[in-house]
């Protein structure tokens, strides 16, 4: 399945695929959201699959909401994946 992204007020859902392939469309609709928006709410509950670059663009996202003082939440079971990249990130933190 494609990427598709909806959004209403600041709550974006997130569905299909967020692979190398889709990364355009991803980032295309979040390119300087934190410049529009002070607090977004990602929901990926509906994303099948995700690879390495995928969970790169939402590490990126990430940053980018830290570096700009800005709130990210991210809510959804979503995809495995994605969940042990942030806990292995926030494991390597508290190691540090």
């Amino acid at each position: 399945m494609d990427l598709q992204i909806t959004s209403y007020n600041n709550r974006f859902q997130i569905k299909g695929t967020l692979n190398k392939l889709s990364l355009k469309t991803f980032n295309a609709h979040f390119a300087n959201i934190f410049d529009e928006l002070d607090d977004i709410l990602l929901d990926i509950e509906s994303v099948e699959s995700i690879d390495r670059a995928g969970v790169m663009a939402l590490a990126r996202l990430h940053n980018e909401s830290i570096t700009k003082s800005k709130k990210l939440s991210i809510i959804g079971l979503g995809c495995k994946e994605l969940y042990d990249h942030f806990k292995n990130q926030e494991n390597s933190t508290v190691a540090a």
